[in-house]
């Protein structure tokens, strides 16, 4: 989708924001003009309109120039963004006077620290943080129907799921990726030297994947939250020591008045409380809006506070095969409104509105994606004889799965679809289940504990 040219000075804004936020004040025309997806001279034009307007100060020349916010640079907001079509988040005019209070110069607003009532009051099933409707409504509309181990409608729409997911929640956290390159990013498996970028992408698939894997095993526990901030996190903090462990160091939040609490043994209790009162909560839709809010108000790691939170607010949803939460579509400045709203008025008004609305947008997606996934077992109906052949081979005579798809015959446009199924019933053969392809059971034993070779 084209972005008007009247919305540039806003994406700008909001880029220049994002980078501050991260720790990088000064940004280059070229790094803004790839960050919003814009052409160069377009965006040489805003710029130098905007700095002869004191909303953003140029620094150095030539080569080196470099953009800065000013001091009077207004705040964007979805009451102020142009709407480029019908799907645009706004929030409602009854969150306006919470916008325009969260919006105001920071020296107008009164510093806060954390409140221990905003968690200490919460009690699982009696209060909730989401409308009761809403959290039953989207339960409804979310849910996958029948009965089906955990964590089926997560593996079902993996492969989407990683891109999606880490995508949207690394482009929160300001990444230049694009979606195509995160595809290909995927597709190739590593990051080249110094590209930070890519690496967060990389480590959220990998928290995905752990997600989906560990969950529907262990439920959602300490250690399990806080392997997904050290996946997210891994070869991104300065303190490597800090991957995992509750914080011993003082943070703040750009942008706000609020100062998260420093004391870490009080931190650790927190965090325990959180997962504790989210393991009984009963809808899994109110459970997922109670750990990304409250995750992200406690603050208990190092750094990846809110990615972590984002990626935490999926295990609920994951253990009772809920369609996953992707933040699909969410702009940086609405995201910021959201938590800031939380942060500095313990007000969950601005994030109800954002969580619904892109939940939605989630369930509405996956729900195409498992329609669309009635193909592949007309695929194995069409195969099912091959495929028990293909088994025998791999698992019998000790033939490895390329040459076994070669040796069957298969469509040369069916070999990818085939093999990929083929590897799928290898990984799951077990001494139990190894009959229906007419397969002993102590050759079935000794090929497991071979390793599965062939595979």
């Amino acid at each position: 989708m084209a972005i008007h040219s009247r919305d540039l000075p806003n994406r700008i804004l909001e880029y220049l924001r994002t980078h501050r936020a991260a720790g990088q004040a000064e940004c280059s025309p070229d790094a803004i003009t790839k960050g919003i997806a814009a052409k160069r001279p377009t965006v040489n034009r805003h710029l130098a309109k905007m700095t002869t307007d004191g909303i953003i100060r140029k620094l150095y020349a030539g080569p080196a120039t470099r953009y800065v916010l000013s001091d009077s640079a207004p705040a964007t907001s979805s009451a102020n963004r142009l709407t480029l079509d019908g799907n645009a988040f706004q929030f409602s005019s009854a969150c306006q006077p919470l916008v325009e209070h969260l919006t105001a110069p920071i020296g107008t607003r009164t510093p806060v620290t954390y409140r221990r009532a905003f968690l200490d009051d919460y009690e699982p099933n009696k209060t909730s943080l989401l409308p009761w409707d809403l959290a039953t409504q989207l339960f409804e509309q979310g849910r996958a129907r029948g009965q089906q181990p955990a964590g089926t409608y997560a593996r079902k729409i993996l492969e989407q799921l990683l891109i999606d997911l880490s995508w949207h929640s690394s482009r929160l956290e300001g990444n230049r990726k694009s979606l195509l390159d995160t595809k290909e990013l995927f597709v190739r498996g590593y990051a080249d030297e110094g590209d930070i970028d890519a690496l967060m992408l990389l480590n959220h698939k990998e928290a995905i994947e752990f997600i989906v894997d560990a969950v529907p095993h262990y439920g959602i526990t300490e250690t399990v939250v806080r392997n997904i901030q050290a996946m997210l996190m891994q070869g991104l903090l300065t303190n490597p020591s800090a991957l995992g462990r509750v914080r011993e160091t003082v943070v703040t939040i750009a942008d706000s008045t609020y100062l998260p609490l420093q004391i870490p043994q009080l931190l650790g209790d927190l965090l325990k409380l959180i997962i504790e009162k989210a393991r009984h909560i009963k809808n899994p839709i109110e459970a997922a809006f109670f750990m990304w809010m409250n995750i992200a108000y406690l603050q208990p790691f190092e750094d990846g506070n809110k990615r972590t939170s984002r990626l935490c607010a999926n295990l609920p949803l994951l253990l009772q095969n809920c369609a996953p939460l992707s933040f699909l579509d969410v702009e940086q400045a609405d995201y910021a409104l959201a938590v800031l709203g939380v942060y500095e008025q313990q007000n969950v008004s601005l994030a109800v509105e954002l969580f619904a609305w892109t939940y939605r947008r989630s369930i509405e997606k996956y729900t195409v994606i498992l329609e669309a996934m009635g193909a592949p077992d007309q695929f194995r109906q069409r195969y099912r004889d091959r495929l028990g052949d293909g088994v025998r081979q791999v698992v019998a005579d000790g033939l490895a799965v390329d040459a076994v798809v070669t040796g069957l015959g298969i469509p040369v446009e069916d070999r990818d679809a085939f093999s990929d199924l083929l590897r799928q019933e290898l990984t799951h053969l077990e001494a139990f289940n190894c009959a229906r392809y007419r397969i002993g059971i102590p050759l079935a034993e000794r090929w497991v504990q071979a390793g599965r070779p062939g595979l």
